[in-house]
């Protein structure tokens, strides 16, 4: 199947290090290995965005994260677990070892288990990713490859053929510790 095969080709151009653009529930996202120093980099010079600010980890399952965050609490984890896989990205608090670069010097790390096919399809070959919207910062988030293509040209190193979700805003953040709504989705 020609999809298996672009997954396949995105899954290795990230283990080496590289920087994939691929759909998501609402925009295209940018994506790389969080592990990699140099390609979380690339990404934050790509968007021109601060590393200070933080940024997603996506997975295709709650046990791909168990590496990253920890849940507080039973009631907590029934509360985010509920939510996924599916649009609401949860604020939880950093296993030992997360790197700064991922949480922007914070104790805590934003996560979700991801429904898009093609960006679970992509975990589950590739691992967890680094997820941020396509679009340097200021500018719209891309919608389109052909947007991504305008934003960033030859300097991303592939792109995963497929479309976004329905989903009209990137997706709902909240923190798991406090129960607050950070940002807003919508369907």
């Amino acid at each position: 199947m020609w999809q298996d095969w672009h997954l396949r080709r995105a899954a290795r151009v990230v283990g080496r290090g590289g920087v994939i653009a691929y759909p998501t529930e609402a925009v295209w996202g940018l994506g790389c290995n969080p592990w990699n120093p140099a390609a979380v980099a690339r990404i934050l010079d790509l968007k021109g965005r601060p590393a200070s600010k933080g940024l997603i980890v996506i997975a295709a399952t709650v046990a791909q994260l168990s590496s990253y965050v920890v849940f507080p609490s039973p009631e907590v984890r029934a509360q985010v677990v509920a939510t996924w896989p599916g649009p609401v990205t949860w604020i939880l608090p950093v296993t030992p070892g997360v790197p700064a670069w991922l949480r922007g010097g914070r104790g805590s790390l934003a996560v979700r288990v991801t429904a898009h096919p093609v960006a679970a399809a992509l975990c589950r070959l590739a691992g967890p990713l680094v997820s941020t919207s396509a679009n340097p910062a200021g500018r719209s988030p891309a919608r389109s490859v052909l947007a991504v293509h305008r934003y960033f040209g030859a300097r991303i190193d592939y792109r995963v053929p497929g479309a976004t979700g329905s989903r009209s805003r990137p997706t709902e953040i909240r923190d798991a510790r406090t129960g607050l709504v950070l940002r807003h989705g919508s369907s």
